[in-house]
């Protein structure tokens, strides 16, 4: 069957058609995967090892399109196509290429002419006279070699293969360009910026005048909630959710109600009541009036199994319920609820109020905190689950990449930032090393960073429950599974996760040592 070819607009600076410089990951591919009679065919190519690093590409290869997006934030930096016969564009509706039938777009193996617009077409109709563009040469130097011209305009360029023989950098470009010496344009790039020599430097790195959200640059973005930049966590219970226009969210748990999340937040994208409780056996029992001391996992592990979030949840067993009563309605069912804001990267666990968590650091004031009402008469948000949106992780694509950090105003060894690009290695080593006094002694330290693990994969759907393994039992070469695995959109699967707790946070860690999810109570 053909894959339909409608005309997407070119527009500089700006994006192809609906893909939008700046958009997230997560808005682009959910929108390609919902036309799949237009963009049948989705590749995702990330590193296994450096996600958060490297750029992720997504190639559209029945399109003959390609979607650059820095590893870090997610955000589309570049747009390339390579194949004009596969996607018609239009220039202020004009044809960049004369529309072809598909018979006569067709060559003898098979494939698709891909050539594109004649330079006297760009120059002297499209797009107008610009200054002198940049030559590369080709790598292999011979009487037949084809060099690269790129001719650039503000947000917009195009590649012309040039004989290397009739380079000469005192030739006019112009004349040049329009001899036989070379050919069509076999690449078009959009990007932002005023010319491709200028931001090839800082492509993933220059701040983006469009949002995240495709919603936002839309005729109704004036109802839609702004998009959060950053979540910075403070400790005690309190995080701040910057935004990119608006001012900053103060979400203070246990008190936070589901009215001021609506009001600042806007309406969940889907509500999943919570029914599982399977894992809160492992949660710390003491005598009436003891308080535990700071722990890893033994401590609110209740939070665990809010890890297992909403939309990756459908499990309804409820055997194992813990003592903690649930919140019910008149109705008698289960009040407590995930409210799930996938275009925000995050969930927030609402529920009865609880006592705050500790602070990022030791204080003696944390102790002489008071515990705050259970009272089931009021919800509250007590939880707020940050995802990372990592390729190759199992919930990869469910929700926007969400940035966060722990608060820079608190002494952290070596000054190092801890952030959600940070390995977990360097996160646990800073974090251990400020409880380190609250610990008994070393092997008390050792035993409560024990990871338990987490196997998104068993059950029939992507719905079902995590299950707890129980001790990390892992062997072979992992980085080599890495690249041979293989998990839903064509990506590499990471496989099971560690969870590591420490007072206030749980931290769900994939094999490649990046943070998949953070868990603030």
């Amino acid at each position: 069957m053909a894959t339909l070819r409608i005309p997407l607009p070119v527009n500089p600076g700006k994006g192809l058609g609906f893909m939008i410089l700046g958009a997230s990951l997560h808005d682009i591919l959910t929108r390609l995967k919902a036309q799949p009679h237009l963009y049948p065919k989705i590749d995702v190519t990330y590193s296994a090892s450096e996600p958060l690093v490297a750029p992720v590409v997504l190639a559209l290869t029945s399109n003959g399109i390609r979607l650059r997006f820095d590893g870090p934030d997610q955000r589309l930096r570049l747009i390339e196509v390579s194949n004009f016969a596969r996607t018609p564009l239009t220039y202020k509706n004009v044809d960049l290429v004369k529309p072809q039938d598909e018979n006569e777009a067709e060559l003898v193996d098979g494939s698709t002419n891909p050539n594109g617009p004649a330079f006297r077409q760009v120059y002297h109709k499209l797009f107008g006279p610009t200054f002198p563009g940049e030559y590369l040469k080709p790598k292999e130097q011979s009487m037949y070699a084809t060099g690269t011209y790129v001719l650039s305009y503000p947000g917009v360029a195009f590649s012309f293969p040039l004989r290397d023989s009739a380079w000469s950098e005192k030739a006019d470009f112009v004349e040049l360009l329009s001899t036989s010496a070379a050919s069509s344009a076999n690449c078009l790039t959009i990007f932002n910026g005023s010319s491709w020599k200028e931001v090839r430097g800082d492509l993933y790195t220059r701040l983006c005048p469009h949002p995240r959200s495709l919603a936002l640059g839309g005729r109704g973005r004036d109802s839609i909630p702004d998009e959060i930049e950053f979540v910075k966590i403070c400790g005690n219970g309190h995080i701040e959710l910057l935004r990119r226009s608006s001012p900053t969210f103060h979400l203070i748990l246990s008190e936070t109600t589901t009215q001021d999340l609506v009001a600042e937040l806007g309406p969940p994208d889907a509500i999943y009541r919570k029914n599982d409780r399977r894992i809160s056996i492992h949660k710390a029992r003491t005598r009436s009036g003891e308080q535990p001391p700071y722990t890893s996992l033994p401590v609110r592990l209740d939070g665990v199994s809010d890890t297992d979030r909403s939309s990756v949840n459908n499990s309804t067993d409820e055997s194992d319920l813990d003592d903690a009563p649930l919140a019910v309605n008149s109705s008698g069912l289960s009040t407590e609820c995930f409210y799930n804001y996938f275009h925000h990267g995050f969930d927030i666990f609402v529920s009865c109020p609880s006592s705050p968590s500790p602070g990022l650091v030791p204080s003696d004031t944390d102790e002489d905190q008071s515990p705050i009402s259970t009272s089931t008469d009021r919800l509250v948000a007590t939880k707020l689950l940050l995802h990372a949106n990592i390729p190759g992780s199992y919930p990869f694509n469910r929700y926007r990449r969400s940035r966060w950090f722990l608060d820079p105003e608190q002494i952290w060894a070596d000054n190092t930032p801890l952030n959600s690009e940070s390995r977990f290695a360097v996160i646990s080593a800073a974090l251990q090393d400020t409880w380190r006094d609250t610990y008994a002694n070393e092997e008390q330290a050792r035993s409560l960073q024990r990871a338990m693990v987490l196997n998104r994969g068993w059950g029939d759907s992507p719905g079902s429950s995590c299950e707890l393994l129980g001790g990390w039992e892992e062997s072979g070469d992992v980085s080599k599974r890495d690249r041979e695995g293989h998990g839903p959109d064509g990506t590499s699967a990471l496989g099971n996760t560690e969870l590591f707790g420490f007072p206030g946070l749980l931290f769900e860690v994939l094999k490649n040592d990046a943070v998949g999810c953070l868990t603030v109570y």
